[in-house]
């Protein structure tokens, strides 16, 4: 469960009765495609002929440029979770980072699910003894790239919701 159960206005667009804007929920995309970006390789070596959750990430992008519609992009997201199944440990973590990256175009609230599943991938194709410390350089490397405009929002909702996400932005 990585979604709150009463939905913070802060991710609802404002069309919808909340306070986002267009332009920030297309950064929240970006930002959240390029957390599952950096460890589909994790996904890509155990299963290189399926390019699902690649083409997840793309359709997040897509979507933000105005080429795709949610729905295509949201039904990328559901193609690339469903590679996630039949697999264990990093490579379905990173299967399931590209699928919310992807579903963010139809729930904002998706960025934590994208970045909550690329630490747990990283984590995951870490040494034991070196797993947390493997997690927070990931949760750290994913700070360093929030856009400016979005990154209190981003923080702020790994503070509240860090609970809900496995405890993986502990960094």
């Amino acid at each position: 469960m990585i979604l709150p159960k009463v939905r913070d206005p802060r991710f609802v667009t404002l069309r919808r009765g909340g306070t986002l804007t267009d332009a920030d929920h297309h950064l929240l995309a970006l930002w959240a495609a390029a957390c599952a970006e950096h460890v589909l390789h994790l996904f890509e070596t155990a299963r290189p002929e399926d390019p699902r959750p690649r083409q997840a990430i793309e359709h997040a992008r897509a979507w933000t440029r105005g080429e795709v519609k949610m729905m295509e992009a949201r039904a990328a997201g559901g193609h690339a979770m469903g590679a996630a199944r039949d697999l264990r440990g990093a490579a379905r973590h990173a299967a399931y980072a590209a699928g919310q990256a992807a579903v963010v175009a139809h729930v904002a609230a998706h960025e934590l699910g994208a970045a909550a599943y690329a630490i747990k991938a990283v984590r995951a194709a870490a040494p034991k003894a070196e797993s947390e410390a493997a997690g927070r350089r990931e949760c750290q490397w994913q700070r360093d790239q929030l856009p400016e405009t979005i990154r209190e929002l981003v923080l702020d909702d790994q503070r509240l919701r860090n609970d809900i996400c496995w405890s993986v932005f502990d960094c």
